[in-house]
């Protein structure tokens, strides 16, 4: 959906949500929640970096036993053409 400059994408799901004390760390490099599993957690690291790197945003919304919903954020695509700049 176009807000104003920007385009925004919601992805919902209806899983188990994320922990109010988690929330806040879902996005550093390797946290994860599982006790069995090591050298993951880059998953959400990664995407928000690259929506960082593109002037964008995301936010998380959740509530435990509610499922998570993510919203991207990221600025509209305006092509810089000028005349005679065409390559």
């Amino acid at each position: 959906m176009a807000k104003g400059n920007n385009i925004h994408i919601e992805i919902t799901d209806s899983g188990a949500g994320i922990r109010e004390e988690d929330i806040n760390k879902i996005f550093d490099a390797f946290f994860t929640t599982k006790d069995s599993v090591k050298d993951v957690g880059l998953g959400l690291s990664v995407c928000y970096g690259i929506i960082k790197e593109h002037g964008g945003d995301i936010r998380v919304s959740s509530e435990w036993g509610s499922g998570t919903t993510f919203t991207i954020i990221l600025p509209k695509y305006k092509e810089d053409v000028q005349d005679g700049d065409h390559d």
